[in-house]
């Protein structure tokens, strides 16, 4: 009895304590202001606790505004809003809304194509596209999202609309008519059959919402229309009324799956472009999760039937859809995990996060870090290039004494990018912060966004040798550090016990390995003149065995020239080198007429190679460069300049003036970028510099670090860093041999 006292006690206590709280909603219209009013007396005379409060506001951002200030305490939103409010003012979701069985609290953005045609996600740039209508969740924001974080298409200076019209080759995005793009985006919509309304968000567009985007799909005006998961099995088979869908059948659609593959329309669950999330009620992030629930179940347990005096998931009575919660809900949850993230999902984040751009929120200068005269010089011409032709943000060029000094001045804002090879990527993530936002791409054949170190030679019968014979040959190396030049060589030859350092001293080791070589480097320390025995200087001889561009030995481009004039017998050099450098692709004098099929690869299992075999036969696979910036820099807004740039000046035979991709006339190498690259391309999925770099070079550069040979000299000490991360690559960073 004793027991049921309390019970009743506290059951008493809690609605006393209910009974003095309120809950405001807050509405964005007079249609939704006037139902949660009807919703708010029903509840009151229903007894229903805490009190229901309605607060109107001029928008969803305003009421976003209105609860973070604590003028008003819950609004429901669409996936975007919750993004927005959750990143932006860290309101939380507490209850989803739930639509049928077969899906629960989601649904799925999917791309819909006729079956036979040869289209993938991955060639979709020129086709004509279908939508439902602009910033509609499945038909704009999650297509156009997701082509962007995916790096496939790319957005200069926030102008979303801009970049879908030249994506696609005219689309029908009903809603666009008031804007600029309307030529291309409004294109493909046709209006009413009296030619009214073409282009409107509303009915009198033919092509408009789920089943005309798929009708403009259907009747051939388009190639691909975005649609939710349902839409093609409610539009054939005969389940459809209107005359255009009749004749349709499922199975003449298919379904383009994220990986490129595709798929019948019936396997939407694992062919889609991202699972949608219902809508979820917002509060603050103090705010009782419990306590909304509570209120609006009560609710719904009374009014969400046929035959209610109140309907809490119909706006029929206000002339209008979708009030306060969507009209298909089925019934209200609580969310567990109370986090914007969780709700949200992975593949729905990262189609906002490749959507949202505000462009008042964009700097106006992107400063780029550059480290030398020459450097200087080029990026100089660069920003003036990129102004010319009304490139956003434009560019300002930094100074500074190292790539270390770069990061420094990046996570402290003062500078905002640099570009980066792999050992200062991992340390610019690793201690300061950075993130990749763009990388370089080399090979047309190779797609990995890295390069091959390889072991070059001339092809000669009668003076052949592979690598296990390299000891007392002359040596061509790019630079002292380098890792095509420096640290995978001499790091292979120590892992295979040709070189065998003592106490940590791999400059010794490798001068008395080979019997000369050609290893340009800055400010020398204990350096053995055998090192530089090879090297040549420049024209007049000065500047011997430099660590730059006077030495006409320095670079990738430089060994492989030291090998082509006989100084020395092998080259180790990236595996573009060779085709840099020959076939007619360098005009100098000493490259003029060289052919690559004059030279061949070492391979580590002893054999030699065609140039052309590099993938199979090298000694190391090295990530390519990365433009590095802070996580808060927008990176797809510093892709898409790159991008815009590239295809104006990416091609060394443009005729605008400026040569991206060629440090030739700034007497340096691989200045801004490496001179190899042939595009810079998006990060994609490789958003953290653990990603971009790998976890095989990262474990083997973590492993190089936690062996510092404490008692050598700190040049020595750096080499021998750079010597234990090539003891321990992989098996698999370590190609197969052929």
């Amino acid at each position: 009895m004793q027991g049921a006292s309390v019970t009743l006690w506290l059951l008493l206590t809690l609605r006393a304590v209910l009974s003095e709280l309120e809950v405001r909603w807050c509405t964005t219209s007079d249609p939704e202001q006037q139902k949660c009013n009807d919703m708010s007396k029903a509840f009151q005379e229903a007894g229903i606790q805490p009190a229901l409060l309605c607060v109107q506001g001029s928008s969803t951002d305003h009421c976003v505004q209105l609860i973070t200030t604590r003028e008003a305490d819950a609004i429901t939103l669409d996936g975007g809003a919750i993004y927005e409010a959750g990143k932006e003012h860290g309101l939380k979701p507490v209850v989803g809304e739930v639509y049928d069985q077969e899906v629960g609290i989601s649904y799925y953005a999917v791309a819909v194509v006729k079956s036979g045609v040869h289209l993938t996600v991955n060639n979709l740039k020129g086709v004509k596209s279908c939508h439902t209508g602009i910033n509609r969740t499945v038909g704009w924001n999650v297509p156009v999202g997701y082509l962007v974080d995916s790096g496939r298409l790319s957005v200069m200076g926030c102008d979303v609309l801009k970049a879908v019209s030249d994506y696609f080759g005219g689309s029908c995005v009903p809603g666009v008519g008031e804007t600029s793009y309307a030529e291309s985006l409004c294109r493909l919509c046709r209006g009413n059959t009296a030619g009214e309304g073409v282009c409107d968000k509303s009915p009198l567009e033919r092509y408009y919402d789920y089943s005309g985007a798929f009708r403009c799909l259907a009747e051939g005006a388009g190639d691909v229309a975005f649609v939710k998961h349902s839409t093609v099995l409610e539009n054939t088979d005969g389940k459809t009324l209107p005359s255009w869908g009749q004749e349709l059948l499922s199975r003449d659609f298919e379904l383009l799956c994220r990986d490129g593959s595709r798929a019948p329309v019936t396997e939407w669950r694992r062919c889609h472009l991202a699972r949608v999330p219902a809508h979820a009620v917002v509060v603050r992030a103090d705010t009782e999760g419990g306590l909304i629930f509570r209120l609006l179940n009560e609710g719904q347990r009374l009014f969400s039937h046929e035959g209610s005096s109140f309907q809490m998931f119909s706006s029929e009575a206000y002339g209008q859809k979708n009030l306060m919660f969507k009209d298909a809900t089925s019934e209200l949850v609580p969310i567990a995990t109370q986090t914007y993230e969780a709700w949200l999902g992975q593949e729905y984040l990262h189609a906002m996060k490749g959507l949202l751009c505000d462009p008042n929120r964009l700097p106006h200068y992107l400063r780029w870090c550059v480290l030398s005269t020459p450097e200087i010089q080029k990026c100089g011409d660069m920003a003036v290039a990129f102004s010319r032709q009304r490139l956003k943000p434009e560019i300002q060029c930094v100074s500074a004494e190292s790539p270390q000094h770069c990061m420094e001045q990046i996570q402290a804002g003062q500078i905002d990018m640099v570009t980066l090879r792999g050992e200062d990527t991992y340390k610019a993530g690793k201690t300061y912060g950075l993130v990749p936002a763009a990388g370089e791409h080399y090979a047309q054949e190779d797609r990995r966004n890295s390069y091959f170190v390889v072991a070059v030679v001339k092809r000669n019968s009668s003076y052949s040798f592979t690598l296990d014979e390299l000891r007392g040959k002359r040596s061509c190396h790019s630079a002292f550090g380098s890792p095509s030049g420096w640290d995978i060589p001499v790091g292979t030859l120590v892992k295979k016990g040709f070189i065998l350092p003592k106490n940590c001293d791999i400059l010794t080791a490798v001068s008395e390995f080979f019997s000369a070589s050609c290893v340009p480097v800055n400010n020398p320390k204990d350096y053995p003149s055998s090192l530089c025995e090879l090297c040549v200087g420049d024209e007049w001889g000065r500047n011997k065995c430099v660590g730059n561009g006077q030495e006409r030995y320095f670079g990738d481009s430089g060994a492989f020239r030291c090998l082509v004039e006989n100084a020395g017998d092998v080259a180790f050099v990236k595996h573009t080198t060779v085709f840099d450098n020959t076939n007619g692709h360098n005009s100098e004098p000493w490259a003029a007429k060289l052919s690559s099929g004059d030279y061949e690869l070492l391979c580590l299992n002893g054999a030699r190679a065609e140039v052309d075999q590099f993938s199979n036969c090298n000694l190391a696979q090295i990530p390519a460069h990365a433009v590095m910036v802070r996580p808060d820099t927008n990176i797809f807004t510093v892709y898409g300049l790159l991008d815009k740039a590239q295809d104006l000046f990416g091609d060394d035979h443009n005729k605008n003036g400026f040569k991206m991709f060629d440090s030739s006339n700034y007497h340096g190498q691989d200045l801004l970028f490496k001179d190899a690259t042939l595009r810079v391309v998006p990060v994609g999925e490789k958003t953290s510099y653990l990603d971009w770099l790998g976890l095989d070079y990262v474990a083997a550069l973590e492993g190089m670090l936690s062996q510092q040979c404490s008692d050598a000299a700190v040049t020595a000490s750096r080499v021998s860093l750079l010597l234990l991360l090539l003891l321990s690559l992989s098996a698999h960073l370590l190609q197969p041999t052929l």
